[in-house]
Formats: C-alpha cells, sequence, structure tokens
C-alpha cells in the first residue's frame, strides 16, 4: 500500500491510486492476493459502481494487478497485486527530483511550445525601492514623485482653490450675492377655472357654497369626478327604483289570483282541466308528426 501510495501521477490517477491502495491493503503479505469488495473499493474512490469497475480494468490494462478470478453473486473477485514485482520505495532524493521536473513542465503539454525555456517567475514588489530597482535594471531611471504631466503643478491651468464668485452666463436667473429668484406663476387669475370644467357641463364660476367661488370642489360636485360618480349614484338609483316597482307589482297580481281562487274555486278548476287537455292534444300531435304534403297539388 505505501508503494502504491507513491506512485507518480503520470502513472496512474488520483481515482485509481485510490482504488490501487485499497487493493493493496486487502491483499495478503506473502501470495499478494486480495478479495477487496466493490463496496468497500466505491467507499475508498467515492465513485459510482460503473466507474469503481472502469478503474479497476485501467488498473488491469496498465500491469499494476492481476485478475484471478471473476466476481460472481455471493463471492468477491481476487486479484494479485504487482504481478510483475513490487517497485521500491523512492528515496527523498527521487521525490525532490520529480518535484522539481514537475514544476519545470508546463502546465499543458499539447499547448506547450518546443525549445522555449520558461522564465522564473517575478518577484513579488514590497516597496517602492523594488520598483525603483526593476526601473534602473530596465534602463528607465527612477521617477521622481508627483503630478503627471497633464496636472501641472503651478500655473494659470490648475482649478483655484476657491469656489467660482458667480453663476455662468448661461443662468441670467440667479445672483451672486443671493439665493438666485425664481420665475413666478404662468396664471395671473386669482381662482382659475379647471380645465375641463366648460367641457364637462360644469359651472365655471365655481361653487356658491363657499365664500369664495371654488371652481374644483369636489364635495360640491364641480370637478368632473364628482359629476361621473353623481351620475353613477342616480343610474343606480333608478334601477333600484325599477326593480322595487315590478316586485310590487308582480306581489299584486299574485294576491288577485290568490283571492280569485279562493272566491270561485269552480272556474279555477275547470282552467286547470282545459291547460291539461290542451297539454295532451299538443303531444298527440307532436308524436304523430306533421301532416303528409300533397305534391299533386
Amino acid at each position: 500500500m505505501v508503494v502504491a501510495a507513491y506512485l507518480p501521477d503520470d502513472v496512474v490517477t488520483q481515482g485509481q491510486k485510490l482504488a490501487l491502495m485499497k487493493i493493496c491493503d486487502s491483499a495478503d503479505d506473502e501470495t499478494r492476493l486480495s478479495k477487496p469488495g466493490l463496496r468497500r473499493l466505491r467507499a475508498w474512490v467515492g465513485v459510482t459502481e460503473k466507474r469503481c469497475m472502469t478503474i479497476v480494468t485501467e488498473l488491469v490494462a496498465k500491469g499494476l494487478i492481476e485478475r484471478v478470478e471473476t466476481g460472481k453473486a455471493g463471492r468477491r473477485a481476487v486479484y494479485k497485486v504487482f504481478p510483475m514485482g513490487v517497485p521500491p520505495i523512492p528515496s527523498n532524493d527521487d521525490l525532490e527530483a520529480r518535484f522539481l521536473d514537475a514544476d519545470a513542465a508546463p502546465k499543458n503539454s499539447r499547448k506547450a511550445r518546443t525549445g522555449v525555456t520558461r522564465a522564473a517567475p517575478s518577484k513579488p514588489a514590497m516597496t517602492h525601492e523594488d520598483i525603483d530597482a526593476r526601473a534602473l535594471a530596465a534602463g528607465e531611471g527612477v521617477k521622481e514623485a508627483g503630478f503627471h504631466e497633464w496636472n501641472p503643478d503651478e500655473g494659470e491651468d490648475r482649478v483655484p482653490p476657491v469656489e467660482p464668485s458667480g453663476f455662468h452666463g448661461w443662468n441670467p436667473l440667479g445672483s451672486t450675492g443671493g439665493t438666485p429668484s425664481f420665475p413666478s406663476s404662468s396664471s395671473s387669475l386669482p381662482f382659475p377655472p379647471t380645465p375641463t370644467a366648460d367641457a364637462a357641463g360644469e359651472p365655471a364660476d365655481g361653487c356658491s357654497r363657499h365664500p369664495v367661488p371654488a371652481a374644483n370642489c369636489r364635495a360640491c360636485g364641480t370637478n368632473p369626478r364628482a359629476g361621473r360618480e353623481a351620475r353613477e349614484r342616480g343610474r343606480a338609483e333608478a334601477e333600484r327604483q325599477a326593480q322595487q316597482e315590478w316586485l310590487r307589482d308582480y306581489q299584486k297580481d299574485l294576491a288577485t289570483a290568490r283571492r280569485v281562487a279562493q272566491e270561485r274555486p269552480e272556474e279555477v278548476e275547470a282552467a286547470r282541466l282545459a291547460a291539461r287537455q290542451a297539454a295532451r292534444q299538443g303531444r298527440e300531435r307532436n308524436r304523430e308528426g306533421p301532416p303528409p304534403r300533397n305534391f299533386e297539388s
């Protein structure tokens, strides 16, 4: 298991190394035969059952294990670890050389350019002295501290340190000595009527209930919204009155019919028999069908 743990990345992947370590952990020290079991092998690698079987097949193809017996229902598969011989455990020098080669190698070998030596990464600059040293080494010289060329230190090009003494020329309403003035209202009428007062048929002079005529008083109905609400209330009241009138007429007719039935029961019974006979005759005519047509005529 220790030998499997030290296998390099170019030989096995992380999943293959975990699976090989579990098989080695379950193997016998003398015969190197192992029966890890699929459930425990999946628990070590942390993959699905199908992927676990694929990893075992990849290890067999690389020659790291050998399948002695195939697993069946109720019987585990048997593997032999390192059938071609157990590799030696690498020393510290071997590990250091391996890590140096891995650090110097490109991250993506397919995109690496042949014949190009990778430059060592530059050290991070800690202070401004490091930046000055790099500039001197590159032959650029040390730049003096101060403003950039487009922001001069002296001269009339700089913004004065105080606020301007007045407004701009395109704002004639302002004054340099106080708060800017604003234009007065565009209407000179003391009580202007609403724009839709005349169009809605409302009095343009205002409401006479107020000490001063008000052209837009919702309580007095001198605005369009109050007029619409008043018309809706009138329409609803008219419908309610019509329904009440129909209900009174219906109740009057019903009382008259009840009084007639009580005073003249023989006439009510005769009318009921006549209605039944007329209904019976109508059903018989519908059952016989329409009369035949005379095509000769």
